[in-house]
């Protein structure tokens, strides 16, 4: 039977020019390890006749490392299991460059198991280890980078963790004198004073109202950061008692300033009455430092609809939009008509206590008048009258 040939017609391969000038480096190695064939690819990759290569071994066309990795590794592997495959290795080419390769290799051996010699295939990787390099230097800077950004963060968290505490243990540490003046001037207050007396002890009593709620601000941000938490001691209980007497302090406080109050709360509260009270207290004293002198600020307070709602609306120039977004964050201060200075701590621990009652506190500002209000979901009783 005749076959026919499924090669197509046309010139024959010629097997030496293809070995001479293949895409990739070709040597063959004796069993004492020098060099006995290298092809034409190969030496003019290297800078050199091909004659000049042979009678060389292997370690001596590569670099420092690379000889102690021929010896270490090359070599070993090689006599171990006869082949090896993907070696990066560095030529040292003849005007002394590195040419990144990678290293096939394989033994070549006789019937009764001596070694002939050893083939080696050479491609060139220069392109690949280019970019293997810059994989690693990338890794290298993402990891510097990282830990410089951590050696950063965990500073800061020191710095805020020290901040924090002794900001808890100042707020602690001012509540006992604040309470002897407090109590001295209630005790003058009850003997007879002339009016000049009464009017120092009346300004005497307002710095020191003052003075507790910054103290209890301090105290409340402090636990905040510090893990504690906004604490809340809820019941059932009536509201309006609270919210009355928080307007008629702030009124005995600052006599020249009108404060119209509007109630309509006839049912108990599930909420921490003291905590809502300091709530409407920031918001009034807000009100008051940046508010219009000349003009009222209204307070209200209602439930409709399941909601408890208060409010706190003054006159003046608008809030700017830009500032309304940094409102209820800590230690944020817009400027003041007064000449009274605070800790910009108010408004956060009013909306920190919103949030822990799952409730929400928003402001809207306009030419008419800015509005702070507070709005959280209640679950009435009736109160007994």
């Amino acid at each position: 039977m005749i076959v026919a040939s499924t090669a197509a017609p046309g010139p024959t391969e010629d097997l030496d020019d293809l070995y001479e000038n293949a895409p990739c480096g070709y040597l063959s190695i004796q069993p004492d390890g020098r060099i006995v064939k290298v092809n034409r690819t190969l030496a003019n990759w290297m800078g050199v006749p091909a004659q000049q290569l042979l009678g060389k071994r292997l370690r001596d066309l590569l670099n420092t490392a690379g000889r102690i990795f021929y010896e270490t590794h090359f070599a070993p592997l090689l006599r171990m299991q006869g082949y090896f495959n993907e070696v990066a290795l560095d030529l040292i080419k003849a005007d002394g460059t590195k040419l990144p390769v990678l290293a096939n290799s394989m033994e070549r051996r006789a019937e009764d198991g001596t070694l002939l010699f050893t083939r080696v295939t050479l491609f060139q990787a220069v392109e690949r280890r280019r970019y293997e390099r810059e994989l690693v230097d990338a890794r290298a800077a993402a990891d510097a980078a990282g830990a410089a950004m951590q050696t950063e963060l965990d500073t800061e968290r020191q710095d805020a963790e020290l901040r924090e505490q002794f900001i808890a243990v100042l707020g602690h540490d001012l509540r006992n004198p604040l309470a002897s003046i407090n109590a001295a001037a209630r005790l003058l207050r009850k003997e007879p004073q002339n009016d000049k007396a009464i009017e120092l002890l009346d300004l005497m009593q307002g710095s020191v109202s003052r003075m507790s709620g910054l103290i209890d601000n301090v105290l409340d941000f402090a636990r905040g950061r510090l893990g504690g938490g906004m604490g809340l001691n809820r019941a059932v209980q009536p509201l309006e008692p609270v919210l009355t007497q928080v307007v008629e302090e702030l009124r005995s406080i600052y006599l020249g300033r009108k404060i119209n109050a509007m109630f309509k709360l006839e049912t108990n509260i599930d909420c921490d009455v003291g905590r809502i009270g300091q709530l409407t207290s920031n918001l009034i004293a807000n009100a008051l430092a940046y508010g219009a002198p000349k003009e009222p600020i209204r307070v209200s307070a209602s439930i409709s609809d399941g909601l408890l709602e208060i409010w706190i609306a003054n006159g003046g120039d608008p809030i700017p939009a830009e500032a309304q977004e940094s409102l209820f964050l800590p230690f944020f201060r817009g400027e003041r008509k007064s000449g009274r200075e605070g800790l910009g701590l108010g408004l956060h621990i009013a909306s920190e206590i919103a949030r822990a009652h799952g409730g929400e506190l928003v402001v809207r500002s306009d030419p008419m008048e800015t509005r702070f209000t507070f709005t959280m979901p209640v679950a009435s009783k009736t109160a007994d009258i």
